[in-house]
């Protein structure tokens, strides 16, 4: 089989785990989701059969997700396999940063690129708060040792929740300001767990509240750099971003295909259509993305909007 001329998927993400040391308002309920048995979880051989198989059909870049993918054991190596695969241009890594201060150098030195932190608030006790379990000081200590080892750049992930923290807008502009690191601000998405009408900040309002104070230049997108918005702030260390998929969607331009944790490969974070991967040889996973491809192209979807979608959560498809 060969590779179509113009591929349809060009970005790979895949939930290694369900698991999470963390419990955030926004990704999962209060009580949090059921636990898949670990006899579910997607075995790293499977995993490296879907990327081959995905390579072949023009993906060229990879993302590790969870739950939280450091609380998965191998994860390292599994990074590394990766790395050496031919035609893989890049393999990055999203974390809650909670264990990252150990696992930077690690990882780096496996083949890790670069990483995503999220992290939604910059005081201690409202941090604890929104992630039901954390302390920032393990979070700013990954930040730390991610620009130490130059897992760069260091994207900082924010959700601004109404009446939760988003009267820190100003607070993560000057943590841009201060820190080689680039502060994504992105807009919380409806989940079926939330219902319907959940409220959010738009870019528009966050973009005001920062040019208020700082001199933020708008930057031309990077070749394959995915859906963010980025600005350079004039005299700072850092950048802000913003991705906006409310105000702002970016369907027709996504490239990327999902593998969750219990091996279901799906074209779009809130499709109810997917491929459970599991026993497929890789010619009969290349047709899968295929197919899948297709399926994403014919759609013509402008907005994410989670009617009908298998995930209730971040949590279930990993973010």
């Amino acid at each position: 089989m060969d590779a179509p001329s113009s591929p349809v998927f060009e970005y790979l993400r895949i939930s290694v785990t369900d698991r999470c040391n963390l419990r955030c308002v926004y990704c999962m309920p209060p009580e949090g989701v059921p636990k898949l048995d670990h006899a579910r979880i997607l075995r790293y051989e499977t995993i490296l059969d879907v990327v081959d198989a995905a390579i072949a059909e023009g993906v060229h870049r990879v993302r590790i997700t969870g739950g939280e993918p450091l609380v998965r054991r191998g994860v390292v190596d599994l990074v590394r396999q990766l790395a050496g695969r031919p035609g893989l241009d890049e393999v990055a890594l999203t974390t809650n940063g909670v264990l990252l201060a150990e696992f930077a150098g690690p990882l780096k030195e496996a083949g890790l690129r670069r990483v995503n932190i999220s992290l939604d608030s910059l005081r201690p006790d409202r941090f604890t708060r929104i992630t039901r379990l954390g302390r920032i000081e393990d979070v700013l200590a990954g930040v730390k040792a991610a620009i130490t080892h130059g897992l760069a750049p260091v994207k900082i992930n924010v959700v601004i929740i109404p009446g939760e923290n988003d009267d820190e807008v100003e607070d993560f502009g000057k943590f841009a300001y201060e820190h080689p690191v680039v502060v994504r601000f992105i807009e919380r998405m409806p989940f079926q767990a939330d219902g319907p009408d959940v409220p959010f900040l738009s870019q528009e309002q966050v973009l005001a509240r920062l040019s208020a104070f700082l001199t933020l230049e708008r930057q031309a997108p990077a070749p394959g750099g995915g859906p963010a918005e980025v600005y350079r702030i004039a005299g700072g260390a850092g950048q802000i971003g913003f991705i906006s998929s409310r105000t702002h969607p970016f369907c027709r331009s996504c490239t990327r295909l999902r593998l969750t944790a219990a091996g279901f490969l799906m074209p779009c974070l809130d499709s109810p259509e997917g491929v459970q991967v599991a026993g497929l040889s890789v010619d009969a996973l290349r047709q899968a993305i295929r197919d899948l491809g297709r399926h994403k192209r014919a759609h013509g979807k402008t907005c994410a909007r989670f009617e009908g979608a298998r995930c209730i959560s971040l949590s279930d498809i990993g973010g």
